[in-house]
């Protein structure tokens, strides 16, 4: 028996695609919905070498999502600097760092309780 999807597989399909085509790196979907007080069932975490290519995820990810799974994000925080872009889908919230912003941040150790995974590209 098939699994059924839900939309919310269908946006992240479309973000990760979004990110892929810009050439986002070391891209990690880390599943939140096993954790108490959660703000979101998925965080989608990657980083881009320069601030043009976070912009350039940013508006892939933004657009691929409007036209494939017809979402518009509830909020985006970080465009006028572009060097931690925030992108909130309600139950997916995207986050695009420049390198060395991701490396000080470390978002992904924070939530070391939750499941992560590294994302590979796929041909869509």
């Amino acid at each position: 028996m098939k699994k059924k999807s839900d939309g919310t597989e269908v946006l992240l399909g479309r973000v990760l695609k979004g990110i892929f085509e810009k050439k986002g790196q070391n891209v990690l979907k880390i599943d939140l919905r096993k954790l108490e007080n959660r703000i979101a069932d998925y965080f989608i975490i990657c980083h881009a070498s320069s601030i043009t290519q976070v912009s350039a995820i940013c508006d892939s990810v933004d657009d691929t999502v409007r036209k494939e799974a017809f979402e518009k994000p509830l909020h985006i925080e970080g465009l006028d600097n572009c060097f931690w872009v925030l992108l909130d889908y309600g139950n997916v919230i995207v986050h695009v760092f420049l390198e060395k912003y991701r490396n000080f941040y470390s978002l992904e150790s924070l939530w070391a309780d939750a499941a992560i995974e590294a994302m590979k590209d796929k041909i869509q």
